[in-house]
């Protein structure tokens, strides 16, 4: 029977759409599953979407939705993200699943029922995005010690989780159990940040709001994240405290490596083993904290604006070229990076390049010189085939050691390192000169087997990484299926004599960054842009409350100016009767600056400002959706600057 493998990702927040940042995780997961699958074992790959909260409450209503219908939405999202990025899931759970449900429900009371939670009051300070209540000593400059946004005093009827009864006992599992949390570097923090101190008791229930799972034997409260999220990791698998037998449970639990992001690791190494140690259940073997994913120096965030996202990018440069950079620019420990400079760089480098280049040039010598037909190898071999051979013996153990370990990059450096080994034995081997007389035949087709197998081996170590462009490899150099397993890595002939390679066809052809920024410009002014009009097929109605919550004023447009790298935007400086503003509007294709400038213009002068390309809009000015084009609506140049619309 093979070993089982069960790896989770932290289940995703539905309130919004995930950005490159999110989907990294993904990603990172996906590449150690398919190679624990190419390696035998039995793998179950859990992710989903966490559901519940006051934060999807109020986007929901935000956007006109319940929460249910919004949630729908955002986890459609995620899962068409997950399909483009080709994310091979066993299962995806979702919060609101009616089993999941009932399960939290029965956790909840089995704890409350031995004593290990209780009724009481909550008074503190209160991050909505983070759902954490914090007291006034943990707050950093006054504010949410996690995200950096604001805290409000909140007070209301909670229960509560003893998190000291089980300090000691963790304590000791962290110390006996030293791969538990990783990196090390995340340990420490955990151990020195939060067990030492001492654990306050945990607020797991809310009452000030509705959207959630309802404990059953008090329907003013519904279970609190803690208990409700963190518990997919085994409802999934059919736990029940009335199933604690069920058989995907018994079969994969405990997991093998939670996979997560360092910001939520205390959540993950305190909160979660310490609920499953009152549950009688084994703690997961390992918890994972990876670093986080930033836009050039700065944390991706949708609250300032700097993010990129999966689909965007896809559709500039695949979705292989997306995979290869999220795995190969994130360190192991510390934060990794990612801009489209950078993209197109590593792209040409090491895809169009390297990779590539090395495919194509080898499939087409094999299809000049020999039909296609792969010759057998002969000859006694050079020290130039020595060298490549055993270079690729090293890169195949240390790509399984560092992928094991789940240092990605480090087993991308293998690859590369590979596949420049083979370009160099093609400009020492020079194919071309031996392929001029017939003496030389023998030896060339010594030469291009050499070069097939070994760009074998490298589509193999690809195939957890990149798997289309593994297997469009694997097409071209005609390998089938019983020398595309990771047990044929280890082969030295695996690609037998005779067979044929099919036609070369170019991998990645080499980015011009000029066009791909172009490109990619295009698509995220697109995303960026302000509606100017929304088309709705029904309008909803609203009262003149609402209407009188909208501030209208008369402003003039003093100076309009093109926002750098983008067409379609303008940057307008405004004399709005209050001191002036700046405003962003996306209306540069239908009108000069020349036509603009010193017109007098309606503002919505109290929409939350916006950063569109980098740069902060205070406002919006109002047009007409003219088919295809914007029409400003511009005021009588008697209406005074200030004057309120009504």
């Amino acid at each position: 029977m093979p070993e089982k493998f069960y790896l989770t990702t932290a289940i995703t927040y539905a309130s919004k759409k995930p950005h490159v940042g999110n989907v990294y995780e993904f990603v990172l997961s996906d590449a150690i599953v398919r190679f624990k699958r190419m390696q035998g074992f039995d793998v179950f790959f859990l992710t989903g979407t966490d559901e519940h909260g006051q934060k999807i409450e109020d986007v929901a209503r935000e956007n006109g939705r319940t929460p249910k219908e919004h949630a729908d939405i955002i986890t459609q999202g995620i899962k068409d993200t997950q399909a483009l990025i080709n994310i091979s899931y066993n299962k995806f759970i979702r919060t609101t699943d009616d089993y999941h449900e009932k399960a939290v429900q029965r956790i909840f009371r089995k704890l409350y029922d031995q004593g290990d939670i209780y009724k009481g009051e909550y008074k503190g300070l209160y991050c909505v995005a983070c759902e954490s209540f914090y007291t006034e000593s943990q707050l950093i400059d006054g504010r949410c010690p996690d995200c950096g946004r604001e805290v409000k005093p909140a007070r209301e009827e909670a229960y509560f989780f003893k998190m000291s009864k089980y300090q000691d006992r963790l304590m000791k599992y962290i110390e006996e159990n030293p791969d538990f949390i990783r990196p090390e570097s995340r340990k420490r923090e955990m151990i020195n940040n939060f067990l030492k101190p001492g654990l306050q008791d945990l607020c797991v229930s809310r009452s000030s709001f509705k959207w959630g799972i309802p404990v059953d034997f008090d329907p003013g409260h519904v279970v609190y994240v803690w208990v409700d999220a963190l518990s997919n990791y085994i409802t999934a698998l059919g736990y029940s405290p009335e199933t604690p037998d069920a058989e995907l449970y018994k079969k994969y639990w405990p997991a093998d490596v939670h996979v997560i992001g360092k910001d939520i690791l205390r959540f993950h190494t305190i909160y979660w083993p310490i609920i499953l140690m009152a549950l009688g259940e084994p703690l997961p073997k390992s918890v994972f904290g990876h670093p986080w994913m930033l836009m050039g120096a700065d944390k991706m965030s949708k609250s300032t604006g700097n993010v990129l996202y999966t689909d965007d990018l896809v559709k500039i440069f695949g979705t292989d070229a997306i995979r290869w950079y999220m795995l190969s620019a994130m360190p192991y420990a510390q934060d990794g990076s990612i801009t489209i400079d950078d993209v197109v760089s590593l792209y040409n480098s090491d895809l169009a390049n390297n990779l590539g280049n090395l495919v194509n040039r080898t499939v087409s010598m094999q299809n000049q010189y020999f039909g296609g037909a792969v010759q057998a190898p002969s000859g006694e071999e050079t020290p130039e085939d020595k060298d490549l051979r055993e270079t690729a013996k090293a890169a195949v153990g240390n790509f399984a050691a560092c992928l094991n370990d789940y240092h990605t990059a480090d087993a991308i450096r293998e690859i590369v390192a590979l596949a420049r080994r083979c370009n160099k034995y093609i400009d020492e081997t020079m194919p071309w000169v031996l392929a001029k007389n017939e003496a030389g035949k023998t030896r060339l087709g010594a030469v291009l087997y050499n070069l097939l197998e070994n760009i074998r081996k490298l589509a193999i170590m690809l195939s957890p990484l990149i798997p289309e462009t593994a297997a469009k490899i694997f097409e071209q150099i005609g390998a089938g299926g019983d020398i595309q397993t990771w047990a044929s890595a280890a082969l030295e002939d695996g690609i037998k004599p005779g067979g044929k390679v099919g036609a070369a066809a170019p991998l990645f052809s080499r980015l011009k960054e000029k066009e791909t920024h172009e490109a990619f410009q295009a698509l995220t002014d697109k995303a960026e842009a302000p509606a100017l009009a929304a088309k709705a097929a029904k309008a909803e109605l609203v009262d003149i409350s609402d209407f009188a919550k909208l501030s209208l004023v008369c402003a003039e447009i003093k100076t309009c100016e093109p926002v750098p790298k983008s067409d379609k935007l303008y940057k307008l400086r405004l004399d709005d009767g209050q001191g002036g503003r700046q405003l962003v509007s996306g209306i540069a294709k239908w009108y000069t600056p020349e036509d603009l400038i010193g017109r007098k213009i309606i503002l919505i002068a109290n929409l939350k400002p916006a950063k569109l390309r980098g740069v902060v809009s205070e406002g919006m000015l109002l047009a007409a959706d003219a088919g295809d084009a914007a029409s400003v609506v511009f005021l009588d140049e008697s209406v005074p600057v200030g004057a309120k619309i009504r």
